[in-house]
């Protein structure tokens, strides 16, 4: 019997939209086991704390059915490919908004091959209903009292409009 196929989606998650739910939904789908790697990155100033989204990606992977089964939920602050071997991952998910995206994205899986050759970069393509999705948008419009219905799922709104809120 083969070793199951265990992939990493790493990504800061704040919060979490339906841009990355798509890819990890699809990204699960095609693994025996995804982990969700919710970065720590105090440098990004992130608006919730790691604990607030982790429960966020919690809360999303079990809405998805079925294929939440095969979602791990983690917190790292390592290098990814680290994490990635610390979890008995081939794989390393990313998902490409455009085509800005992809330089970045190629970079990284440059230096990730380098780093851990047994492991490889996928990336998915955002559907065309998320490519635009951002984070950093998402909260500068709920900052903003914009409204991110159409961004973000019903209880990460409901998250959101609060954090906005008591800031």
């Amino acid at each position: 019997m083969s070793e199951p196929l265990v992939g990493i989606y790493p990504g800061t998650f704040d919060p979490i939209t339906n841009g990355h739910t798509d890819v990890i939904q699809r990204a699960a789908r095609m693994l025996d086991k995804l982990v969700v790697g919710v970065a720590i990155n105090a440098g990004k100033g992130p608006l919730f704390s790691l604990e607030e989204r982790l429960e966020m990606v919690r809360v999303e992977a079990a809405a998805m059915g079925e294929v939440g089964n095969r979602i791990e939920v983690q917190g790292f602050d390592n290098l990814l490919v680290d994490f990635a071997k610390d979890n008995g991952a081939t794989v390393i998910i990313r998902g490409l908004r455009a085509v800005t995206d992809f330089d970045y994205e190629f970079q990284m899986a440059s230096m990730n091959a380098k780093l851990a050759p047994d492991v490889e970069t996928v990336c998915l393509m955002a559907s065309d209903r998320h490519q635009f999705i951002a984070s950093r948008l998402v909260k500068e419009i709920a900052i903003l009292n914009g409204d991110v219905a159409q961004f973000v799922s019903p209880r990460v709104r409901e998250l959101l409009e609060e954090k906005v809120k008591n800031r």
